[in-house]
């Protein structure tokens, strides 16, 4: 290292002395560094290290772990091929996903659209999951590849030469006194919602369009579709479009269940608790007390709060930003999982070719990132006319019929087509 060498996390720029990585199998340098194990940084990292790169996983979390976020859309298949896991999510217990089905403010019920009428393949068919197992899956695929993973390892800080990242310090979450540090050519943020980097480059840009919450929870014994249907993930609204909540089957007669809203009225009133919003919504939801009708709850309820945003830049000397790290929109259409499946898929591709040329510039290992933003803009636009309450989607294609294939491929995921906007110049006139 250089005597320009930084480091971001940290009061003090000198070097104290660096104790080895952790266990016999690791070294102390490597190709790439990819903080996060969830499905961006799996990704990334299964990819690369299946090229022959040398590539290290830090994942703050014991494995498995639970997530919220278990429905898939069908345009996870591609990359899912890629890693070898459409054979494993065929045999497992996951209810099989055909369709997405709307139920308005006044309680009507939309038609479900079923993927395989507008795309008539194999891949028109997905999961919902259980995060912990279908992560577990993801990372499990990383080390078939090669990946050397560690759980239980937080980053503390990004090490710089000039403005080049050149490595991370990290420690043992159970040991905060001992830190230890790895070198690499390209350090991958993965580290979803905490954005380890956005966060301390000042790059993070809060949506002031959604500044949103949800509170959800778990029920064993709702009532389920049949057929095709059993496995369908179904969005209600309640009136006023003042809030929504998501219904997402899942294995062992589980749904999960939650609702969110802005967060200045689901949580306006202070006195409230968790579980007294819900049931307050709840009371708002017919179709959704009918389908409650008889279940037990069988967790907590959770929280989550103020979770939309984007980055201001997403890749630089060194370093690029995938999956949540790189940015959130709303969990209404889905789109996180595919969006970290697809970011890593992406990154991990521009990762190999840089790695190869030696153009580890913010163009080099960032060059997908405007083509990425334009489908995450395209979702996000789709958030924001959800959530309008002058706007309906039904009365849009009405008058706009030809759009129903565009508006069926963005909830397939296949947001990248740029003949969808089309469709957005006539919903934004």
């Amino acid at each position: 290292m250089t005597t320009s060498a930084r480091e971001t996390g940290s009061r003090d720029n000198a070097m104290s002395p660096v104790p080895a990585a952790p266990g016999p199998a690791w070294l102390d340098r490597y190709d790439v560094v990819v903080l996060g194990g969830g499905p961006a940084g799996a990704t990334t990292a299964a990819l690369l290290a299946e090229r022959g790169h040398r590539v290290a996983v830090l994942e703050r979390s014991a494995f498995p772990r639970f997530h919220v976020g278990e429905s898939l859309i069908p345009e996870t298949y591609g990359t899912l091929k890629r890693l070898g896991l459409i054979e494993k999510l065929r045999q497992s217990a996951f209810p099989k996903k055909y369709s997405v089905q709307f139920v308005s403010e006044s309680g009507k019920e939309s038609r479900p659209f079923y993927f395989d009428e507008h795309v008539p393949a194999e891949s028109s068919q997905t999961w919902q999951v259980w995060r912990e197992q279908f992560d577990q899956m993801l990372l499990d695929a990383a080390i078939e590849r090669g990946a050397i993973v560690q759980t239980q390892v937080q980053a503390v800080a990004a090490l710089f030469d000039g403005d080049r990242v050149i490595g991370v310090r990290a420690r043992r979450r159970n040991d905060s006194s001992e830190t230890f540090t790895l070198r690499c050519r390209v350090l991958v943020d993965a580290t979803g919602q905490s954005t380890f980097l956005a966060s301390r480059l000042g790059l993070k840009q809060p949506d002031a369009r959604l500044r949103m919450a949800s509170v959800w929870s778990y029920f064993r014994g709702a009532h389920r579709g049949s057929g095709k249907d059993e496995g369908a993930t179904i969005i209600l609204q309640t009136p006023g479009k003042k809030s929504w909540f998501w219904y997402i089957p899942l294995p062992d007669d589980i749904v999960s269940v939650g609702c969110t809203g802005r967060l200045d009225y689901l949580f306006g009133d202070e006195g409230l608790s968790a579980a007294q919003v819900f049931e307050r919504e709840l009371g708002r939801c017919p179709a959704l007390e009918r389908r409650l009708a008889g279940a037990t709850r069988e967790r907590d309820y959770l929280v989550t709060r103020d979770f939309s945003y984007r980055t201001g830049q997403g890749a630089g000397p060194g370093w690029v930003l995938v999956g949540d790290a790189l940015g959130f929109i709303d969990p209404v259409y889905s789109s996180g999982v595919f969006l970290a499946l697809k970011s890593g898929e992406m990154a991990a591709d521009a990762i190999d070719s840089a790695l190869r040329t030696g153009d580890l510039s913010a163009k080099g290992l960032g060059g997908w990132q405007p083509r990425f933003a334009e489908g995450v803009d395209r979702f996000r636009r789709l958030v924001y006319a959800f959530y309008d309450p002058q706007f309906s989607f039904g009365r849009f294609l009405r008058q706009f019929p030809q759009h129903g294939a565009r508006l069926a491929d963005i909830l397939r995921g296949r947001v990248f087509e740029p003949e969808i906007e089309k469709m957005f110049r006539d919903m934004e006139s």
